[in-house]
């Protein structure tokens, strides 16, 4: 059964191509879209590969059906980003992995008992 897309609805798609002009981004296995350079902010756009990724997982939204299987996409006023490509929320410390190499021994020596067992 084929899937049915209404537009104005946001769903998710990986990035399948980026041109000067736009990205190709596939829906699933029967849809495709394009999202046209106009519709990626409301700005001057000059390298959409700082937007996204090849095979990236973004969100986009439908804005017309084209052709049978093939879409009018945004991302315009859209939070398009599924994962952030920049930066951790996880602080590395001045310790790093020393609490991990105190104990690593211990925990290698109770595996090997417990596999013996």
């Amino acid at each position: 059964m084929a899937k049915e897309y209404k537009e104005g609805s946001i769903v998710v798609g990986m990035v399948t191509g980026i041109k000067d002009y736009g990205i190709f981004v596939k829906l699933d296995n029967s849809h495709n879209g394009l999202i046209h350079i106009s519709e990626i902010g409301n700005h001057y756009i000059n390298d959409l590969s700082k937007y996204v990724s090849l095979n990236e997982l973004i969100r986009v939204k439908i804005m017309e059906k084209s052709t049978d299987n093939m879409f009018k996409l945004s991302i315009k006023n859209v939070d398009y980003r599924i994962t952030k490509r920049h930066g951790s929320k996880i602080k590395e410390t001045a310790n790093g992995f020393k609490n991990l190499a105190l104990h690593l021994d211990y925990w290698i020596e109770k595996e090997l008992e417990s596999t013996k067992k």
